[in-house]
């Protein structure tokens, strides 16, 4: 072991990228409410042949698992959990092309950020979390 990967640091990695997956799924959710609204994301659901309620449950997926990622809360449950969402992601933009600067936007950030979050659930929650303080 080199003195870059003691357990202490490979402990704070897995914390940065946890954090980092987290702050991400809440920002995609939130934009979802509060930039294109509720009604808005509903409709673009709808108008991708998806059921309205998806909607609704991909938010509370990004949202809630963001938070619980940011907490360390679950953390390998929660990383699995929003692997669909994103595969779902990659779905919708699959007919863009590989890259994310396509119009529209490509499939290869929804499908990095899944290997991330298969990485994550490997990994673990790392240090800093709030579940170790709840035990």
């Amino acid at each position: 072991m080199t003195t870059l990967t003691t357990p202490t640091t490979i402990l704070h990695a897995t914390a940065l990228l946890r954090v980092s997956l987290g702050v991400m799924a809440l920002a995609h959710g939130l934009m979802k409410v509060f930039v294109f609204t509720l009604p808005g994301t509903v409709g673009y659901f709808e108008s991708l042949g998806l059921p309205g309620f998806m909607a609704y449950l991909t938010i509370a997926a990004e949202v809630g698992g963001g938070l619980a990622l940011v907490l360390g809360l679950y953390t390998r449950w929660v990383s699995l959990a929003l692997v669909p969402v994103l595969l779902g992601a990659a779905w919708v933009h699959l007919g863009n092309g590989w890259v994310f600067s396509n119009p529209g936007g490509g499939w290869e950030f929804p499908v990095f950020w899944a290997a991330a979050l298969l990485v994550q659930a490997g990994l673990g929650s790392g240090s800093f979390v709030i579940s170790r303080r709840l035990a």
